[in-house]
């Protein structure tokens, strides 16, 4: 049992229809998250962690289980549950004729803030991010990284108590990267709670208190990154992430792919 658990997941499954088949992507996860930890939530491509995060966020129905975020059920509450929580995408509708400005007012309207306050915090969150100058710029001829900078002040701009990212770091220069990786840490140490969706072990082993490993809809693994290398006998998280999925033979096929391409030549 997690002290001053901000999400509770039981039971948790959802399946997609795929022509006449019914593909069951989770297959009963269970999880329970305290105020002010950052979890890696960590699997392959396919393996669940979109689906769960939008499950989460309310942006996903039809499940079955229960979800339960800051003591609200999340069906029939999910309105109250998206007014308290941030949720960064890896990739994000936006309205790209808007400027930054434009769009992030807008953003904060939606959430009830003050006009002057959401322009003093996306002045502040623009600045840090090295794209003041771009602020009343439309954003159509943006790159994905200015682009992924934009979602993730909107994601923070209501202050929320639970951040939900899903690879947020996709198409970021290296400046950024550094930037979020410290803003996770200090977010974490305001109490905020941090749900990192990824397949970065790297990043994931410096950011997160505790590591949560999903394979094929069910959860592998799930403990802090020093408990789960001590258990499996490994040295790093991309090992052990190896050696639970049951993953082998990465060399050989990276060997095979050069050697195409050598015959090729």
């Amino acid at each position: 049992m997690v002290n001053d658990s901000v999400i509770r997941v039981a039971g948790l499954k959802k399946s997609f229809r795929k022509g006449r088949e019914e593909l069951q992507v989770l297959k009963g996860i269970d999880m329970e998250i305290g105020a002010g930890e950052v979890i890696g939530y960590l699997g392959s491509n396919g393996a669940g962690k979109s689906t769960t995060v939008k499950i989460m966020c309310g942006l996903l129905e039809d499940y079955a289980g229960e979800v339960n975020i800051l003591g609200y059920d999340l069906r029939g509450n999910d309105l109250e549950v998206k007014k308290r929580i941030g949720y960064i995408p890896e990739n994000a509708i936006m309205y790209e004729h808007l400027t930054p400005t434009e769009y992030l007012e807008f953003v904060g309207a939606l959430y009830g803030l003050e006009k002057g306050e959401v322009l003093e915090k996306v002045g502040q969150l623009l600045t840090l991010f090295e794209m003041h100058g771009n602020a009343d710029e439309r954003m159509t001829n943006f790159s994905k990284g200015m682009k992924q900078k934009i979602h993730i002040i909107s994601g923070l701009l209501h202050n929320p108590e639970i951040i939900f990212m899903d690879e947020p770091l996709n198409g970021l220069d290296a400046n950024a990267v550094i930037i979020v990786k410290e803003m996770i840490a200090q977010l974490a140490c305001e109490g905020k709670t941090i749900f990192y969706c990824s397949h970065l072990m790297d990043v994931v082993e410096k950011v997160a208190s505790r590591v949560i490993l999903i394979n094929e809809g069910v959860i592998v693994a799930n403990g802090t990154v020093q408990e789960l290398m001590t258990r499996a006998e490994t040295t790093s998280l991309e090992s052990l992430f190896t050696k639970l999925i049951g993953a082998t033979g990465q060399s050989e096929k990276a060997g095979q792919i050069i050697n195409a391409f050598e015959k090729r030549s």
